[in-house]
This record gives structure tokens, sequence and C-alpha cells, in this order.
């Protein structure tokens, strides 16, 4: 009986349109940010800000631009590290090259860039669709490493192919403590959540929804397919450029074209897909299940003491988290989103069976 929305009465357009219609959703997501703004830059030690929280924040919020273009619009791609690379890259250029540029602006900047690279790969789009469309976004992955590794004015002709950034000054506020870089990083994640979460309530998002589950059909009642795909793919690879660039400035500090490999695009496709395609809520929790797991297996046996070499520990974490995907997805096909959703639907019918 605590979770329902009986007695919660809705008077106006405002109030029935709102993100959370459930007054108890409400306050959990105040009582999330304000545990995520305030108390975890206070307790939180180091460690969890370098090694867990930060690179959660960032992957999150490249899974949210990839679940716009795969949940939403039903457009596979294997190019999202190459869109990353871009946004990094990009940023980059634009703080070396444009003196005074705020960093915002050149995080911004990247995103820009990295929407033209993806609506330049999403144009096959329009023509095929699956496996072929997966191979064509691949091309673009092996396309821009090619292309930041050999031309050099991308690298601001460095010698050694790697590129790193001074310290991130953010309109006066030098942005150097790990909790600092935290908070930035959520700051870019709430915002851009928020917009993700609009849009897809949006007319452009049901139209996205109406290209993937039937683009045929949809084109019989007035969708444009061009618009639909290619604007999936330019707000996708705008979101996902960001956390490029996010990823360089702030995590690493120092990076090559390696960073951003097809190890990372398959790396957020398996976060969107074990998070829930088509959930904004299954971006965050994809982004959990890739970026924790693996340093809990890692640590499981010294913290049971038991004495394993360290080559052994990380081979069998492979093995253990491979397989755990394998499990995951023949239970739940739909990801953890959908096992969030079940369990929100049941403790709006409990204590009653049905």
């Amino acid at each position: 009986m605590l979770y329902r929305e009986n007695g919660q009465f809705k008077t106006s357009y405002v109030g029935d349109q709102q993100i959370f219609p459930i007054l108890q959703d409400r306050v959990a997501i105040a009582l999330l940010l304000a545990v995520a703004f305030v108390a975890v830059p206070l307790m939180a030690p180091e460690y969890l800000f370098r090694a867990i929280l930060i690179p959660f924040l960032i992957l999150s919020l490249a899974a949210l631009g990839l679940n716009i273009l795969v949940g939403y619009c039903g457009q596979i791609s294997l190019g999202t590290g190459a869109f990353m690379a871009v946004g990094a890259y990009a940023a980059y250029n634009f703080a070396v090259r444009v003196p005074g540029l705020p960093l915002v602006v050149s995080l911004l900047l990247g995103g820009v860039c990295a929407t033209g690279v993806g609506v330049l790969f999403g144009v096959p789009s329009l023509r095929i669709k699956g496996l072929y469309l997966a191979v064509a976004t691949l091309a673009a992955q092996f396309f821009v490493d090619w292309a930041f590794l050999r031309i050099n004015w991308f690298t601001n002709n460095s010698s050694s192919g790697s590129v790193s950034v001074a310290q991130l000054n953010v309109f006066g506020w030098i942005v150097d403590s790990p909790a600092e870089k935290y908070l930035f990083c959520l700051v870019f994640l709430v915002g851009f959540a928020v917009l993700a979460k609009n849009l897809v309530r949006s007319h452009i998002g049901r139209e996205w929804m109406a290209i993937r589950d039937m683009d045929v059909a949809a084109s019989v009642i007035g969708i444009r397919p061009v618009y639909a795909k290619l604007t999936a793919f330019a707000v996708s690879s705008f979101i996902v450029g960001v956390a490029g660039a996010l990823w360089g400035f702030v995590h690493l500090g120092s990076w090559e074209p390696a960073a951003f490999s097809i190890d990372r695009s398959f790396q957020l496709l398996f976060m969107v897909i074990i998070g829930g395609l088509g959930s904004i809520m299954g971006s965050f929790f994809g982004a959990a299940f890739i970026v924790v797991l693996p340093i809990v297996l890692d640590n499981l046996p010294y913290w049971f003491g038991i004495p394993i070499d360290t080559a052994l520990a990380s081979h069998m974490t492979f093995m253990v988290f491979g397989a755990l995907i394998v499990v995951f997805l023949i239970v739940e096909p739909h990801g953890l989103a959908r096992l969030w959703s079940i369990a929100k639907e049941k403790l709006r019918l409990w204590p009653f069976p049905h």
C-alpha cells in the first residue's frame, strides 16, 4: 500500500505529463539526487571515485546515447567507440587551437563534431538494416582509428600519438580533485538524462519507436524514415561524443586511439542489452553491471582468503563475467530494466494477488 497512485489527482496537463507521475517516485529520485550530489562527495574515498563512480557516470552517459539509437530507434551500431573518439579528439582540438574557449563549450563542440560523423555513417541506414547496418557502422570504427593514428593534425603533431589535457578550468573553477570531477560528470549525466527522457516522450521519440517496431507501417502513416533515423543517429552521436570527451578529459587525462577501440563499442552495446533496450533506466543498470561486476569478481578470491594467481584470477573474471551475461540474457532477455519494472508492478498490487 506504500507505492500506489490512489488519491494522487492530476488537475492540469502539466501534472498529467510529469516524468514521474507517482509521488513516491519523485520523492525517491529527489533523495537519490541528494545522496549523489551531497553525501557521496563528502563520504566516498578517492579509490571509489577513480575506479568506479567516474567511469560509471561517463559510461552511463555513453550507454544512454547508444540506447536512443539501438533501443528506441532499432538501428544497430557497432561504431560507438568511434563516435566517442571523435568527441574526445574534437574537444581536445577546440581546447588547444581556440585560446580561452571554455571547457564546457569545448566538450559540447566535441559532441557536435561527433554528431556530424554519426549522421554521415548513419546515411546507410536509409537503405540497409540489421546485420548490414552493423557492418556499415563498424566501418566507422576502423576509419576513425586509422584517421587518429595516421593524421598528425588531430593529435596536434604529437610524436607519441597520444594527447593530454591540462588542468580542467570550468568558468574559473579548477576541477582537480576526484570529488570535483565526479560532480562535474554527474551534472552532465543528470542534464542529458532529463533531456533524453523528454525526447523519447515527445513526438520524435514516438517516431523513433514506430520506426523500430515496423518502418514500413510507420512510413504509411506519415512518418518520414529519413528524418527519424538521421535524428536518432544525430542525438545518439552527440551524447556519445560528449561522453567520449568526458572520458578523455576527466577520466583519462591522457589518451591515444586505443582508448576508444572496438572493445569499447562492444562494451557499450553489452551495457544497453543487459540494462534493457528502450529504457533510460536500463542504461544506468547496464553500466553498473559492466563496471562494478568485474571489480567484484577480481577481488572476490582475496575477500575470502583464497590464494590464487593474478593471471588465473584475471582469466576467471572474464570466464565468469561472460557466463553471467549469457545466463542473464537467457533468463531475462529484456534486461535489468524489465526486472525493475516487474518489481514496481508487483509493489503497486501488493498485498493483493492480482
